[in-house]
């Protein structure tokens, strides 16, 4: 289990986060849950509801937009430090893709009305959050 300190420093570097003040991603850091996922395993499954988003502690996932959720073809494989799930989070819609488990990974978790409270308390981080979606966008577009 990741310290205090190490959740924070994780928080920093993850490009949804990166953004945002040191005492913002304190608040966040105490928020957060450890699960623990075996490879083989599945996180989520394409169209699934979006009620959590996760932080990569250790390990490996990969993400697949196919429809047959069994299939694993990657579009990107994230590792510690990364972010996913975050999209449904803030948009309500349902999971735009699949999370495979392809190595042990410890997750740090954090659920949508979580999320969305410490927002409201908490303006700066959302505005971090959105400048470093803003960001991953850009380099999207860019890469396309």
């Amino acid at each position: 289990m990741a310290d205090l300190y190490t959740r924070i420093l994780l928080l920093s570097k993850a490009p949804v986060f990166s953004s945002a003040y040191t005492e913002d991603l304190r608040v966040l850091a105490l928020e957060l849950e450890e699960e623990a996922c075996s490879a083989g395993e599945r996180v989520f499954d394409i169209h699934d509801p979006s009620d959590r988003m996760y932080i990569i502690e250790t390990g490996k996932i990969g993400i697949s937009i196919n429809e047959n959720p069994k299939v694993e073809e990657f579009h990107s494989i994230l590792e510690a430090g990364e972010c996913f799930g975050e999209m449904g989070v803030i948009d309500d819609q349902p999971r735009s893709a699949t999370a495979h488990v392809l190595e042990d990974s410890l997750l740090l978790v954090l659920d949508k009305a979580k999320l969305r409270a410490l927002c409201l308390r908490y303006p700066e981080l959302a505005l971090g959050m959105m400048r470093g979606l803003s960001l991953r966008l850009r380099d999207t577009t860019r890469r396309l």
